[in-house]
């Protein structure tokens, strides 16, 4: 019955009084028809992009360094979020090839994305000779802001929905034949998840309890990988590995969230010190000597105050 379901479906919410919509999937400018779905995308990298800028001084990097990173980093990201998805559906795409870059129909995989990015934040990096570990921090609020506009995109193509249930906050999908199911709206579920993250990163930032580069970033995989593992379990759309019943989402959430709190306990273990945060190291008082005497003294860097315990945008 789910997979019946057509773009052209009423979606209604019984707990808001049956509440009944029927957005568009799609709109038409000049002749040529545009899709909600790459409108959230967008919306959610633009918001992402002016985030991420702002933010930079904060992790001691420049707005200049954060556009030179996005020139790269969008495109790749955008081409790694659906290789993943392709990958995981190469029988069906095989067999349909004309469909293979028609993103607008929906098939972009987040964790392919963040991949994609990870990998072209570590060769930019490299390149610009900046600490990977900031560059990632700076983009894990920007990253969730774009994650919680863009499951919206899923909700006009109406996928990324879950099972059918009489749970109370379940979404009425009514096909064009009359007949109605009611499902889990796990697109919904995903998108509070993402701002409750957000709201914490935020707050641990501005309580300056950021203690190493990547600090943020692995506490986005601890927290996001845990929702997104009970969120998949319900979805129906899910990619699976290979033959098998495991979810691949479900699957690389647990390792990313083994992973981020066996790193959060090794650098508890290991201790901190002010120099793991390349903002610090960069702002610190530099040391001159004096020719006449040897003598040292200190004197503050030409630089501005971009202390760890800032407020969050």
């Amino acid at each position: 019955m789910l997979e019946t379901i057509q773009r052209e479906s009423l979606i209604s919410f019984p707990m808001l009084g049956n509440l009944t919509i029927d957005p568009p999937a799609s709109f038409t400018v000049l002749g040529r028809e545009i899709y909600f779905y790459g409108v959230f995308v967008g919306l959610g990298f633009l918001l992402g992009t002016l985030a991420a800028a702002r933010r930079a001084p904060r992790f001691g990097l420049k707005e200049d360094d954060v556009y030179d990173i996005l020139l790269w980093l969008i495109p790749c990201s955008i081409l790694g979020a659906r290789l993943y998805y392709v990958g995981f559906r190469l029988d069906y795409y095989l067999q349909h090839l004309s469909e293979f870059f028609a993103v607008w129909n929906g098939g972009l995989a987040i964790y392919g994305g963040v991949l994609a990015g990870i990998l072209v934040v570590c060769l930019v990096a490299r390149h610009k000779k900046l600490p990977v570990g900031a560059i990632l921090d700076t983009f894990s609020v920007p990253l969730l802001i774009g994650q919680i506009i863009g499951r919206w995109g899923n909700f006009m193509n109406r996928e990324a929905f879950g099972a059918e249930t009489d749970i109370f906050c379940r979404m009425g999908l009514t096909a064009p034949d009359g007949t109605t199911i009611y499902v889990h709206p796990t697109f919904l579920y995903e998108s509070l998840w993402n701002v409750g993250v957000l709201l914490f990163l935020l707050w641990f930032e501005k309580r300056g309890k950021r203690r190493f580069d990547g600090h943020l970033l692995t506490l986005y995989f601890l927290l996001y990988g845990a929702g997104r593992f009970w969120i998949e379990g319900l979805r129906t759309d899910s990619l699976y590995i290979g033959g098998t019943g495991i979810r691949v989402s479900q699957a690389l959430s647990l390792l990313l969230v083994l992973g981020a709190a066996a790193l959060l306990l090794a650098r508890k273990k290991k201790g901190y010190k002010p120099e793991d945060l390349y903002v610090n190291r960069i702002h610190a008082p530099v040391v001159i000597l004096k020719p006449e005497d040897g003598e040292a003294s200190d004197t503050e860097a030409q630089a501005p105050d971009t202390s760890t315990e800032t407020e969050g945008t």
